[in-house]
């Protein structure tokens, strides 16, 4: 049976009171933490200065006071110049003679974790045997005898010197295994690299930063450890570090889709020479996403506060025109002027569907991921796409790598693709033709789609500004909103979008996601569904029950917190606005208060509401209407 803590502790105190020399041990405050019966019985102290959490100062002021160090002119001034010393405490031996007349040693080691030990040991046997050696041996020279004398006092000193090393050895040891366990579990990659930019040093993490690079590369050069491509960007940085220059940089690993931040510290210590660069890499793949779509939103809304004026009086303007013109037309007039109304009506429509467009780039937009079974979604596309595509252009449909349900905003998903898909049929035009549709994961991290045709491809002009509003190459027939939209709707969504022409010919279109793994479906659970429309509710209390769920009924607030404490409640799914004078979200506040964690609301208020607003800033929000499907989504990804 393994011993207690008590009865090792009672064991290690029995065992150091054997020791006959004295022993103390104060921690890095500069209290007592052990000390044994010798260390007591040599220096005669009372019962207070033997107990843990004694300060070395106190203990410094009694044996000054005592005299244990002889006559001193300043007691305060030698009881400070001791405690400074012991807070930089180093290892160090010395002998002196106590006030008793008795000759003690004295040997302290500093500890890794902060304070000393020290070591006392009474030698005046030893230096009796010296004096004696002295007195009795008169036909030995005084030069021989004060040299074995000190010989004896080196060799002592040497002995604890040695004690000293071997116990800096062995806290090297332990801290260089420290370290190297501290850096390899570290979730960035550290590495040191010399003046050739050859690996030195690695905690072997490279390869969690960039996916299918080697894990362990001292002895390899950069390029050969990163590759070419990414040598190429991190070069300059590298030969800045060396000109004592430190920097960071980020970048984005083209086999992977990683994104990197990358830190180089120059390898210097003092004025002396620089000996190479450390490095620091860190994936920052998540962070990118989520900044890159905070950076979208910031734009929308700036966006929606300068065009809302404009669009509200451009509106009221074509609204005018739009009068005006219609009693024009009901007028007899000439066919010139009549073509020239029906123009102007035309046109005064265009502007107001173009105003729509401009609204849904612009206006608020709440992202609405839910599981996606992406073989499901892409056949749906399909054949909401074929439809629309001439006799001469054909669909093709690729993909690779797609495991299980991912999360994704398929609404934006859908329109974007569809925009992409048209788009490539007018590039085309009456065919025949091919339109492929390509998707596939990438290292974990992103969902490509790709969209390639065989048309003419990408001017220089477009390539650089086909992702701004009001660009367009269709003249009169285009708004040029579309790919200002899907930019937006992906970039918004953390992804990013890419143009090119394709290696054959025609364009490619490529927009990547970030690959986010859904939640399983959620097993049975008894639900608390708070509605106040009994037509609705019995419509989302069938849902519930079809999907395996138990389902509880509350019409008002009030309702729903009588049965709040029912045991075995699972989830809380209540209505927006409520009748009474008590929303959903008040409800959900009181409920939370009271420790219920998992609670949804549902509404069918627009976007902009305030309130609707205020609620999917706190809690899951699932819009009005929905499906049994989308319910089934939306429930695990209601979280506490």
């Amino acid at each position: 049976m393994p011993m207690t803590d008590d009865e090792i502790t009672h064991l290690t105190r029995t065992g150091l009171d054997l020791i006959q020399q004295a022993l103390s041990i104060f921690d890095s405050d500069l209290r007592l933490a052990v000390c044994n019966r010798r260390y007591r019985e040599m220096f005669d102290f009372p019962e207070a200065f033997v107990t843990p959490g004694i300060s070395f100062e106190e203990t410094i002021r009694y044996l000054v006071q005592r005299g244990e160090y002889g006559p001193v002119e300043d007691a305060d001034e030698a009881v400070r110049s001791r405690v400074e010393a012991a807070r930089a405490f180093l290892p160090h031996y010395l002998e002196r003679m106590r006030p008793n007349g008795r000759w003690v040693s004295v040997e302290g080691f500093p500890l890794p974790q902060g304070g000393w030990v020290t070591v006392y040991t009474d030698i005046t046997e030893v230096r009796i045997q010296q004096q004696m050696l002295r007195a009795r041996s008169a036909e030995l020279s005084e030069q021989l005898l004060s040299n074995a004398e000190r010989l004896s006092e080196t060799n002592r000193a040497l002995s604890s010197a040695n004690t000293a090393l071997s116990a800096a050895k062995i806290q090297l040891t332990e801290m260089e295994a420290r370290t190297r366990l501290t850096t390899e579990m570290m979730p960035a990659h550290i590495a040191h690299v010399d003046r050739a930019l050859r690996y030195t040093y690695t905690n072997r993490r490279l390869s969690s930063v960039m996916p299918g690079r080697p894990s362990q590369i001292i002895g390899l050069t950069g390029r050969e450890a990163l590759g070419p491509e990414n040598f190429a960007r991190i070069e300059p940085y590298l030969h800045r570090a060396l000109a004592g220059e430190a920097s960071v940089f980020e970048f984005t690993d083209a086999d992977s889709g990683h994104r990197i931040r990358a830190a180089f510290t120059p390898d210097q210590m003092g004025d002396g020479p620089i000996n190479g660069v450390y490095i620091l890499s860190m994936d920052i793949t998540e962070e990118s996403q989520a900044r890159a779509a905070v950076t979208q939103t910031r734009k929308r809304e700036l966006a929606a506060q300068l065009t809302s004026g404009l669009a509200h009086d451009f509106a009221n303007l074509l609204t005018i025109i739009l009068g005006l013109q219609s009693r024009l037309d009901r007028l007899e007039l000439p066919p010139e002027a009549r073509a020239m109304v029906g123009s102007t009506l035309a046109a005064a429509r265009r502007g107001g569907a173009l105003l729509d467009r401009i609204a849904s780039i612009s206006g608020r937009r709440e992202l609405r991921p839910v599981a996606v079974d992406l073989p499901v979604f892409l056949h749906d596309l399909t054949l909401l796409a074929a439809p629309v595509l001439p006799d001469g252009i054909a669909l093709t449909l690729e993909t690779e790598g797609l495991t299980g349900p991912v999360l994704l905003d398929a609404g934006s998903l859908q329109d974007s693709l569809l925009n992409l898909i048209l788009n490539a049929r007018d590039a085309i035009g009456a065919g025949p033709g091919q339109i492929a549709l390509r998707v596939r994961a990438v290292h974990q991290t992103w969902i490509e789609f790709s969209v390639t045709d065989s048309g003419s491809g990408f001017s220089p002009e477009a390539l650089e500004h086909a992702l701004e509003p009001f660009f367009t190459t269709k003249g009169g027939e285009g708004s040029g909103l579309g790919l200002a939209m899907v930019y937006d709707q992906t970039t918004l969504s953390g992804g990013m979008v890419r143009l090119e022409n394709a290696p054959g010919g025609g364009a490619k279109v490529m927009l990547r996601l970030p690959y986010r793994p859904a939640p399983p479906l959620s097993a049975a659970q008894m639900i608390l569904l708070v509605e106040d429309s009994d037509e609705i509710r019995e419509a989302v209390r069938e849902m519930l029950r079809d999907l395996g769920h138990s389902v509880i009924e509350a019409a008002s607030a009030a309702e729903a917190e009588a049965m709040a404490d029912l045991p075995g409640l699972d989830l809380v799914l209540s209505d927006l606005y409520l009748r009474g004078d008590r929303s959903g979200l008040d409800l959900a506040e009181v409920l939370r208060a009271r420790g219920l964690s998992r609670i949804a609301l549902m509404t069918s208020a627009p976007p902009a509401d305030p309130l609707r607003a205020d609620a999917s800033e706190r809690y899951a929000l699932l819009p009005k209407p929905f499906d049994a499907a989308t319910l089934a989504r939306f429930l695990p990804t209601v979280t506490g």
